[in-house]
């Protein structure tokens, strides 16, 4: 776009700046994040990295890299830089950041103490041993380096710059923040135990990380930038904190060609908006760019263009740091360059895409259902795939798979009729952006409504409920039902699979109930929850509000288990201790009595009783498919319907990023031809080596 035409109060957004020997195209910096598909998954990493190019970012990373075999962080599926056979996938990447003018960076890592090596089964190599820290408490320790140790290090990240000057790569990024990296664990007295040259004095601990970057300017001929990622604040009494991190900048200033600087802790740096606001690390970055000469990137969830204008012209920052927001919508820099600020795609801040990681799958993102099937289904954030032969489709239900599907299926061009049966789009995105914490989340209804609005070919009716003979009536090609789904009002979910003894005299209330303004104020109320993410924790804060005692009841070992994956568990666990939620750990209710509840112990099968005035069942959740069913069970192929189909939480409860999903493939794919039992997506097969000849 030509810079006249562009908003001016913006265009500082859009200035080239230096790293080293390399020249930014603007301020946009994609950092380093994980995705699910590492190794196992290059082409889908390869297309993903190309779509943020295209959207218009300055600088894109690679996701953490291991150097070599002698650690690794198993199960997590990471991208590996062990020999030459890995270039060529990383060339490729490199290639395709490059391919509309970013810069294109690799993210080297050394895990150390984080490494528990369980593929390659070598024996851990740390700053200091012991035993392995990582998210599964693995029964392993590592073996404190010795000097020939450092020195193989050393040799190893050597190989390790060679290789990605091979693959074409503009930046190395030497990872040591969040924990996970060896140039933390060097410089962190919590980690670094030594008392040779290596330790003590933060002069010694920082003597590795000098003679790496040192290194990496020799092997590379200086024509590499180099940028450290490091911890904001670590946290501890021992830890690298905040203070000790400006002390080491204002000892190395001009060390690399620029900071790359990150809060503490993983779950910290990238908390959920339920707990982190926007721009959250600003008191601890500020400042730090007057201790430099050099260039500072960071991060806080940047979504507004005025909030990162603000960050650079108060001096914090020079580049705007994102990884989530750069998830949610790849075009955030286009659409800011383009003034066209109601189509960004605002990171909403759940963490979903983080759960990919954590639980070894392919990530996905609630806002932007294209993630990570841009190769594998040839899906992308902005461009839809033309129109078939269909000409018109009425979709019954507006919540997150409803709204999606209309959204799609809009731009691709067909004639859309949105049916809903309230008076507010949405579905439940309207009623969860109510609960304490959740009002991002609104972002998922307001995106797609904004988008339909305009377009004269989605037509939109609130108040609408249909029964079977309404649909059968329209004269409407394809019928996609999305009408959601409801939270069950007894015990069945994952432990109970049948309900429980229950006297009706004792209330019994679902999340449902509460949302809709229903529901206990003030007494004594028994949340179960069987449900282990989000909406457990969030109506114990909702009841707490309400002037309610509440008993949270899990059989789980602890509180929201499942949120482990979005990084937000602990802070879950402390908040509901703070707000004097008396928790209940493995336990369950196994009758519910008129004033009382009798739990049982999962693992001694001991029972107790907890008087009660009423019982908040957050179990599982039943498909409101009663209007699919009723009318497939009709002749409605003699009506001209070409397909009906049951889509989103209607189909199979589950989170939200499930549901836009579900809308996003059946608007993909319709009127694509019928693959049968072939598999919906493309995925890459590791190729066959020859065996060696192993016998003694």
């Amino acid at each position: 776009m030509p810079k006249d035409s562009r908003d001016s109060r913006y265009d500082i957004l859009f200035e080239p700046l230096r790293i080293g020997p390399k020249l930014a195209k603007n301020r946009f910096y994609q950092v380093p994040h994980c995705n699910g598909g590492g190794y196992r998954d290059p082409s889908a990493v390869v297309e993903m990295r190309r779509t943020k190019a295209e959207g218009g970012w300055g600088v894109i990373f690679t996701e953490q890299t291991e150097i070599h075999p002698t650690s690794e962080i198993t199960p997590f599926i990471e991208q590996h830089l062990w020999d030459d056979r890995d270039i060529p996938a990383l060339a490729r990447m490199a290639e395709a950041m490059k391919s509309h003018g970013a810069l294109a960076g690799i993210q080297l890592a050394y895990s150390g103490i984080n490494g528990p090596n369980l593929y390659s089964r070598e024996v851990p190599l740390a700053v200091s041993g012991g035993p392995i820290l990582t998210f599964t408490s693995d029964p392993v320790q590592a073996r404190t380096m010795d000097r020939e140790d450092i020195r193989d290090l050393r040799r190893w990240f050597r190989n390790a710059f060679r290789r990605s000057q091979t693959a074409d790569f503009d930046l190395i990024c030497l990872y040591g923040a969040h924990g996970f990296g060896i140039l933390q664990h060097f410089l962190s007295r919590n980690t670094n135990h030594r008392t040779d040259e290596y330790g003590g004095s933060l002069e010694n601990r920082a003597r590795f990380l000098r003679e790496i970057v040192e290194e990496a300017r020799e092997e590379t001929k200086g024509e590499l930038a180099i940028s450290l990622r490091l911890s904001l604040h670590e946290g501890g009494e021992l830890g690298f904190s905040n203070a000790e991190l400006r002390d080491f900048i204002e000892m190395h200033g001009d060390l690399p060609d620029i900071w790359d600087l990150a809060q503490g802790t993983w779950e910290a740096c990238s908390g959920t908006s339920r707990f982190k606001p926007e721009g959250a690390q600003e008191d601890l970055v500020k400042g730090i760019k007057q201790l430099t000469s050099k260039p500072v990137v960071g991060v806080g969830r940047f979504t507004s263009a005025d909030a990162m204008v603000r960050q650079i012209k108060a001096g914090i920052l020079d580049f705007i740091g994102a990884a989530r927001p750069s998830i949610a919508d790849p075009f955030l820099p286009k659409k800011i360059e383009e003034g066209r600020f109601d189509d960004i795609r605002e990171c909403i801040g759940c963490n979903i895409c983080v759960s990919g990681d954590m639980t070894q799958g392919i990530s996905r993102c609630t806002q932007n259902t294209a993630f990570m099937e841009e190769w594998r289904k040839g899906w992308h954030p902005e461009r839809m795939h033309p129109k078939g032969k269909s000409e018109s489709v009425l979709i019954v239900g507006a919540g997150p798979a409803g709204l999606e599907a209309a959204h799609i299926l809009g731009k691709r061009g067909y004639q859309v009729t949105l049916a809903e049966a309230t008076t507010q789009l949405g579905g439940r995105v309207a009623r969860e952006r109510t609960l304490p914490g959740l009002s991002a989340w609104g972002r998922v209804a307001d995106y797609r409504t904004g988008q339909i609005a305009p377009m004269p070919n989605v037509q939109t009716y609130l108040d609408s409920p249909l029964t079977p003979d309404d649909i059968l009536s329209f004269g409407i090609e394809h019928i996609a039902i999305a009408t959601g789904c409801q939270w069950r009002r007894d015990a069945v979910a994952r432990l109970h699979l049948h309900p429980i003894p229950t006297d009706p005299a004792m209330p019994i209330f679902t999340p449902d109930d509460l949302m809709s303004g229903a529901g206990p104020t003030g007494g004594t109320v028994l949340l179960y929850d069987d449900d282990h993410f989000y909406m457990g924790s969030v109506m114990a804060e909702l009841l707490v509000s309400r002037g309610c005692t509440v008993h949270f009841v899990t059989p789980a070992v602890k509180v929201a288990e499942w949120t482990d994956n979005t990084l937000e568990q602990a802070t879950i666990q402390r908040r509901l201790a703070d707000l004097g939620v008396i928790i209940h750990l493995s336990h369950a209710p196994d009758t519910i009595h008129a004033t009382e509840a009798g739990l049982t112990c999962t693992w001694s099968g001991r029972s107790t009783t907890i008087p009660c005035d009423a019982v908040l069942m957050v179990t599982s959740r039943t498909p409101n498919d009663s209007l699919f069913h009723a009318t497939r069970a009709q002749d409605w192929q003699a009506a001209g319907i070409a397909s009906l189909k049951l889509i989103g939480d209607a189909a199979a409860p589950g989170p939200i990023a499930w549901a836009t999903y579900a809308g996003r493939r059946y608007a993909e794919e319709l009127d694509a031809p019928d693959r049968g039992d072939a598999l919906s997506f493309r995925r890459e097969i590791a190729a066959l080596m020859d065996a060696p000849n192993l016998t003694p």
